[in-house]
């Protein structure tokens, strides 16, 4: 042992067996952790954890520590006399978590700095017989506690160093979905009134999804997914687009890049996500819908959150987002051009970035406790027929997708509400209302008006039957054109959305929902035919 080294040990002999003692108690814990507990210390370390610890100079300014703790004297020792003991910004210490090796260097070498610098102003006589005592004692009663945490760490670093050696990319994750699904849907007539028969044949498909997320400065991520499936769209076997299951996606099993995009932090509580394609608000942004994941949530398209939010689907373009710490207040603006074509990158009239298709958003949300939570959203869209005229994205009837007619280029001002109530951990309740205001802006329709409207309700029982398991449970109405100056394009009755799922967590990494969907009078016409859907879904994610 070296002379200098030898010297810090006499000088702080409590500083160093109790960092040791604790370091004995977190490896207990960490070896359960090992590779993955380093991988997320490191994380924290390069993004500047919100958790960072701060300086303290009295053991009282930890609000979770009481003089009847069992290292109450030790705790106030280390920081009244040598003061090199950390606390977090909230106040607290924490000493029943266990601690990582990157916790047990910061706080060790804080010590030593402080023994340097007690060496350093003479102030040697602040070490006692005791402390050379205490040490002494505590080095032969745990000598063998000793030796094998230092077997730990070396079997640690090991199998750290096999993992940096083989790991994907040192700045690169990959993330993965699959869904294997069986489905059928059933009923009497189509919803498109031909009078032919619902396709009824079982069918079996699958989506699969490949996320390569990176990140360079640890608060930033660069997205490219890719994707590829054979999911049916069921509106050709049902007749009506709100029989459409939430994952159907069918390129003939061709691998396509579905997504490019990078977020950024442009201060603690600012963030941007600028999307290269398929950009969607409601990955952007708070939706306020425990059913949003179109892999875990709903198994329906119109069930998953509120249309409003497919406003700009598909596009290109930019959304900030701004969460001030502890404000019970957040806000949100977004544009996204080009619509599901994707007519961003073109430069022809009708498209680009400013004279084609675009959605414009704002929203406020508001959250008061972590038990509820609530969203007001306005969004200004512009459809034509170079990059399509879909104003619901196919989530209502036919009427509200193209209140005009096909074609007609349409611009519309959208109004949403969106609330999630949670009583309990256990349970959830939520839902939307929109409504729309439509106006033609070509053909001999140019300037008449259409309003449209819709609703949901739902209800989410967590951990039902298993831990990670859920039940849910949605009733609503899809978007309905209530008026319309073009009387033949308004829906006199009205359609009603049912959906019960329950969703099975076989494995952390493997969930199995099965899904009963019912739309009664569907396209808002009585005179059709209940529409039924039932699907299986397994879900695998890595």
């Amino acid at each position: 042992m070296t002379k200098p080294l030898w010297n810090a040990l006499k000088l702080s002999p409590l500083v160093f067996a109790a960092t040791l003692f604790a370091a004995n108690n977190a490896f207990a814990a960490e070896v359960k952790q090992e590779i993955n507990q380093d991988v997320t210390s490191v994380a924290q370390l390069s993004q500047g954890s919100t958790d960072s610890m701060g300086q303290v100079t009295s053991v009282s300014q930890f609000s979770d520590v009481q003089p009847t703790d069992w290292a109450f004297q030790a705790l106030q020792s280390l920081v009244e006399r040598y003061g090199c003991i950390a606390g977090y910004p909230n106040g607290t210490y924490r000493g029943n978590r266990p601690m990582t090796r990157y916790e047990f260097a910061a706080g060790l070498n804080a010590c030593l700095d402080r023994v340097n610098e007690l060496i350093a102003t003479a102030t040697a006589e602040l070490v006692t017989k005791e402390d050379l005592a205490t040490l002494q004692r505590l080095q032969e009663e745990f000598s063998a506690e000793l030796a094998t945490l230092r077997g730990r760490v070396d079997a640690l670093e090991a199998r750290t160093a096999e993992l940096e050696a083989n790991q994907f990319s040192t700045t690169t994750k990959l993330v993965g979905e699959a869904i294997f699904n069986a489905a059928a849907a059933f009923g009497d007539e189509k919803a498109n009134g031909t009078g032919d028969d619902v396709d009824e044949n079982v069918t079996f498909s699958d989506r699969v999804r490949l996320s390569l997320n990176s990140s360079f400065v640890g608060t930033d991520q660069l997205q490219i997914r890719l994707q590829a499936g054979n999911v049916p769209n069921l509106s050709g076997a049902t007749g009506t687009n709100m029989a459409r299951l939430a994952f159907d996606n069918d390129t003939g099993n061709d691998v396509f890049i579905d997504k490019i995009n990078y977020a950024f932090n442009l201060s603690d509580a600012i963030r941007v996500k600028v999307d290269a394609n398929n950009g969607e608000f409601w990955e952007n942004i708070p939706n306020f819908s425990e059913f949003a994941s179109s892999g875990r949530g709903a198994i329906s398209r119109y069930g998953r959150f509120s249309p409003i939010y497919r406003q700009g689907s598909g596009g290109a373009g930019i959304t900030v987002s701004y969460q001030p710490q502890g404000s019970a207040f957040n806000a949100a603006i977004g544009y996204l051009a080009g619509g599901r074509n994707n007519f961003a990158n073109n430069p022809i009239d009708g498209a680009g970035l400013f004279d084609g298709n675009f959605a414009a958003l704002a929203q406020i949300g508001f959250q008061p406790t972590q038990a509820f939570n609530i969203g007001l959203t306005y969004v200004r869209s512009y459809q034509n027929n170079v990059g399509g005229v879909n104003l619901f994205e196919s989530t209502g009837s036919a009427n509200a997708s193209q209140p005009f007619g096909a074609g007609v280029a349409t611009a519309a001002n959208h109004y949403g509400a969106q609330v999630n109530f949670k009583p309990s951990s256990k349970l959830t309740v939520g839902g939307w209302v929109g409504f729309s205001n439509a106006e033609a802006k070509n053909g001999p329709n140019e300037g008449d008006n259409a309003d449209a409207f819709y609703w949901m309700a739902n209800v989410a029982f967590k951990d039902f039957g298993s831990e990670g398991s859920l039940l849910g449970f949605q009733f609503g109405q899809p978007p309905k054109v209530t008026d319309n100056d073009i009387e033949a394009r308004e829906d006199d009755d009205t359609s009603y959305h049912l959906e019960a799922l329950y969703r099975y967590q076989l494995t952390d990494n493997i969930s199995i929902t099965p899904g009963f969907l019912a739309i009664f009078n569907p396209e808002h016409n009585d005179n059709n035919d209940t529409v039924y859907v039932g699907t299986l879904r397994t879900t695998f994610t890595f």
